[in-house]
């Protein structure tokens, strides 16, 4: 009989996958060795695996580099990194590597622009494109920057107000945006999404506050669904209004040139994941061209705001099970010695689910489990597959200690937790490892943080100097 965990893997996947294989009976993710993580460093901890935020962005640069060539396009592609993902200093340096540009969303943002720039990690030809509802410092930060001379720091127009507040600081001329306030999916509480101008309302507010006013200058509109760049008719949809609004705009804007497409490529959350990239790509370029050419309107350069598809699959986290426990005649709790809330946010606030995968005794028979977190919160467990509805693990064995990752969690997960602060029932937040590959492509890692200590969480209190 097949009861092995391998077996329950091996029917239901096509296994090992690119990131995952099995060596020496232990999960290897990346051709690291889990368990000598684990061995080195101690359970819990999160690990950046950096090498993988080079390889998502080159791979989709590949993919539109193909897309333009083959679709005859004549515009150009910019690739930029959604920094509120990640704003670490290790992510942003590792993606800085690979020639792209960068996206803002608040004033802090532009700190953190100055600090790479007085590094050497960008210059003045660096797109920086600037979101967010802006208002005194953001406004303040931006005007510094590009009073400073970086002309292709863009301001994207949140609403009607920004073109004065901007005005007012900045010294000379200066590049807007315009960010398209698109139709939700029908399953939303709401129609219209709160960032940006309406369809309708673009064309009258650039006549109304860009068309003659010398000091400013539209080079950019600016569209992006909450959903993502998915294959279906929404999307489409989408697309396809937006396009009007560039092709109407463009015949009275001649110094409109390019069209931000947002971000929102999905990343990989289960081994069963399945997505056409590179089909997705050339039918968006397609679909640009064909709008472009039928109205006998030159096409736009093609901007991407990737974040999530950048830094998410470079992230892990693993957990060692401390104890089980069984509730009832069906269900049978393994406690792990860390949070849900707390260390992986979004599968409690959003109910997101992530890669979940044992590290070892994957020869082990196995059983179906719920997981639970330390916290007293009956919100702190993790009950289900992207593939199915359950988890099962190697069967529960106190003698023989159990080890948990979660993959592809690297977006979004630290700023959320509150990384260095305060942790729901004052569970610690584990320590970091950063995982990078040397110049002969040899494994290295570095302790970036320590597991918090009694001392940090008292001190945020008050109770400690």
């Amino acid at each position: 009989m097949n009861t092995k965990y391998i077996d329950l893997i091996n029917q239901t996947f096509d296994f090992p996958q690119e990131e995952f294989k099995l060596e020496e009976k232990t999960l290897q993710f990346h051709d690291v060795d889990l368990m000598e993580l684990v061995e080195q460093y101690g359970a819990p901890l999160k690990f950046s695996y950096l090498p993988q935020i080079s390889n998502n962005i080159n791979k989709a640069k590949g993919w539109f580099a193909k897309a333009i060539k083959e679709n005859k396009y004549k515009g150009k592609y910019n690739y930029c990194y959604c920094t509120k993902s990640s704003h670490f200093k290790h992510v942003l340096n590792e993606a800085l590597k690979n020639d792209i540009h960068i996206e803002t969303s608040s004033a802090f943002d532009i700190d953190i622009v100055e600090s790479l720039k007085k590094e050497g990690k960008i210059n003045n030809d660096t797109y920086v494109i600037s979101n967010g509802f802006k208002r005194a410092q953001y406004v303040t930060n931006l005007a510094r920057l590009i009073n400073g001379g970086h002309q292709n720091c863009i301001p994207i127009i949140d609403n009607y107000e920004e073109i004065d507040l901007l005005s007012q600081e900045i010294e000379g001329k200066f590049n807007v945006g315009i960010r398209i306030a698109s139709e939700e999916e029908p399953k939303f509480e709401f129609y219209t999404s709160r960032l940006g101008i309406g369809y309708k309302n673009i064309v009258p507010f650039y006549k109304n506050q860009i068309q003659n006013n010398k000091k400013v200058k539209l080079k950019m509109l600016h569209f992006f669904i909450n959903t993502g760049i998915r294959d279906n008719a929404y999307y489409w949809n989408e697309l396809s209004k937006c396009l009007k609004v560039y092709i109407a705009l463009k015949r009275i804007c001649p110094s409109l040139d390019s069209l931000n497409i947002g971000g929102g490529f999905p990343i990989k959350n289960s081994l069963a994941f399945d997505f056409d990239y590179e089909y997705m790509v050339n039918e968006i370029i397609n679909q640009i061209k064909l709008a472009c050419d039928e109205e006998e309107v030159k096409v736009p350069n093609i901007f991407t705001e990737f974040g999530s598809f950048t830094v998410g699959e470079s992230g892990g986290a693993i957990y060692e099970v401390l104890y089980q426990k069984q509730q009832n005649d069906r269900e049978k709790w393994n406690m792990i010695n860390s949070s849900f809330i707390t260390t992986l946010p979004d599968t409690w606030a959003i109910n997101k689910r992530f890669i979940m995968l044992p590290v070892n005794r994957w020869h082990d028979s196995y059983e179906r489990v719920l997981l639970g977190g330390l916290t007293c919160d009956s919100d702190d467990y993790y009950n289900s597959e992207q593939h199915m509805n359950a988890i099962y693990l190697p069967k529960y064995n106190k003698d023989k200690p159990l080890y948990i990752g979660f993959f592809n969690i690297g977006a979004y997960q630290e700023t959320i937790g509150g990384f260095g602060g305060l942790q729901h029932c004052l569970i610690p937040s584990p320590k970091h490892i950063l995982i990078d590959k040397d110049a002969d492509g040899n494994i290295t890692t570095e302790l970036f943080s320590e597991q918090q200590k009694s001392e940090d969480l008292l001190k945020i209190l008050g109770y400690a100097d």
